[in-house]
């Protein structure tokens, strides 16, 4: 069914505006917001009140494919660089060795008493072995949740590095199911080359987009967001096409730029945190959309076997033989294992095979699915007890420094007034100690000409210098009278120890 434009954007509207309020109500009662997200999705498909006709695997895995790209760059940004080293060794082995038990566990599973054979029970694995980022990002930030030790940067960098492994498997079975004739020494030569092109190009990628940020210059601050996303999408597409792992890549890019100082970082932060929330909603509404309800029906049965058996045996059996020569407690290695949230990125692999064409006895999308619904559910909501029942919980500590949430809160920017002094300006060839400021009011610094000058009593002001006021709101209207090109200047005399620029 065709719609009006203005149709389409009331939808958009009414979709985003009720994923928000669905955001707070998640985090309020303690529900993952990407399950309403879904829910929504549902709701308003052909098999919803909405009844909205939508059966898309291209679409659902082309937007669900540029949703991760963003999502893994923002949580890349996100993510410190202390607790990536801190957490280095523990990420690597589970999304590496874990995503690989994982797929082998759950593939003798469906060989063994779901009729799959093995090459496609392996493909079902490999499909649901990764934990989501987007999942685990909404869930352990949205929450705020507090964790003892580096329990949390573990997650997040396993979230967040092993859908590289998960795709590489999923896409490796496709061809060995697809090309018989493919041998498992072209598949190992195949990961060398798609993880060191994606590690290689990441960094770089990372490195030059800093550069480019710091170096351009541009005349106007809206241009830097837009900035950014063209590299996002080169970082992703040139490693893609050079026969890389696009997903590393962009994951990579983001931690590189991330710990690095760049001009406006905080705002390019917020923006790409809010790309992310927005990437989110529409992947999983996009996702919700492409289910039916009716045929989840149909697959509940093998889901909650396939389900219960990620959750006790396969999560725990990848997480203890990954972490065996890492020294953690019993109760970190179970809580880990606990928190093996799947989510968007395996509906997604799951395209996949869809549209590959490969028979199996259970559809694949629908199966996944499942599954993924029953993870969210039950593992998503039940974070924080498990980890008071495990004594691993304590109370979150703000991320960022003073400095950084007093910039964000308005009443703080409310006392800063930023001043020009004009060509004409009787300021000019004025020094800081004659200008006669309220008191109270205090020049924290000076711009010259795109270069900083911190402010001393007897500092010379020149055209065109911006001056940084910090001052009690009801005195800006004096200073922006000071400032005019007409103003006198009250001369007075400097004290006896003030200090030349």
């Amino acid at each position: 069914m065709d719609y009006p434009i203005q149709v389409i954007f009331l939808i958009v509207a009414v979709l985003l505006i009720a994923s928000i309020v669905a955001s707070k109500l998640a985090n309020r009662f303690g529900v993952p917001a990407l399950l309403l997200f879904i829910l929504i999705g549902i709701s308003i498909g052909s098999e919803g009140f909405g009844g909205i006709e939508f059966d898309n695997p291209q679409l659902t895995q082309s937007v669900g494919v540029l949703a991760l790209v963003f999502i893994l760059f923002s949580g890349g940004m996100d993510t410190r660089w202390q607790s990536v080293k801190m957490a280095l060794g523990e990420g690597l082995l589970l999304s590496t060795v874990g995503v690989l038990i994982t797929a082998l566990s759950v593939g003798w599973l469906a060989q063994a008493f779901l009729g799959f054979t093995w090459p496609t029970g392996i493909l079902l694995g490999a499909t649901m072995a990764s934990t989501d980022a987007a999942a685990v990002f909404s869930v352990l930030r949205g929450k705020s949740v507090g964790l003892k030790g580096k329990l949390r940067p573990v997650l997040e960098l396993e979230s967040g590095s092993n859908d590289p492994m998960a795709v590489f498997l999923t896409l490796g079975m496709i061809q060995l199911i697809t090309t018989p004739a493919t041998q498992l020494g072209d598949l190992l030569v195949l990961f060398v080359v798609q993880m060191s092109l994606g590690l290689v190009i990441g960094i770089l990628s990372g490195y030059l987009m800093r550069a480019a940020i710091n170096q351009l210059r541009l005349e106007y601050d809206g241009l830097y967001p837009v900035l950014t996303i063209s590299f996002v999408l080169l970082c992703y597409g040139l490693t893609t096409l050079m026969g890389g792992n696009g997903f590393l890549a962009i994951y990579l890019c983001g931690l590189v730029l991330g710990r690095s100082d760049f001009i406006h970082k905080n705002s390019l932060l917020q923006f790409h945190d809010g790309i992310a929330w927005l990437m989110q909603i529409i992947m999983f509404i996009i996702l919700g959309l492409q289910v039916f309800p009716s045929r989840l029906l149909d697959v509940a049965l093998v889901g909650f076997f396939v389900a219960a058996f990620m959750i006790v045996i396969a999560r725990p059996l990848s997480v203890f033989i990954a972490l065996a020569p890492v020294r953690m407690s019993l109760q970190e290695k179970v809580f880990i294992s606990w928190v093996g949230l799947r989510g968007a990125a395996p509906i997604i692999l799951a395209t996949f095979s869809q549209l590959a064409a490969i028979e199996m006895p259970v559809p694949i999308f629908d199966l996944v699915f499942f599954v993924v619904l029953v993870s969210v559910l039950l593992q998503g909501t039940t974070i924080v007890p498990v980890a008071r029942w495990l004594n691993l919980y304590q109370p979150d500590q703000p991320t960022s420094s003073f400095f950084n949430r007093m910039l964000e809160g308005e009443q703080f920017k409310s006392y800063l007034i930023e001043l020009e002094v004009s060509e004409h300006s009787n300021l000019v060839g004025q020094r800081l100690l004659q200008l006669g400021l309220p008191q109270g009011a205090l020049v924290v610094l000076i711009n010259r000409a795109s270069k900083i000058i911190i402010p001393q009593g007897r500092t010379t002001l020149q055209a065109h210098d911006y001056l940084l006021i910090l001052s009690p709101p009801e005195y800006h209207a004096i200073l922006r009278q000071r400032f005019a090109a007409d103003a006198m200047v009250t001369e007075l005399a400097p004290p006896d120890d003030a200090t030349s620029d």
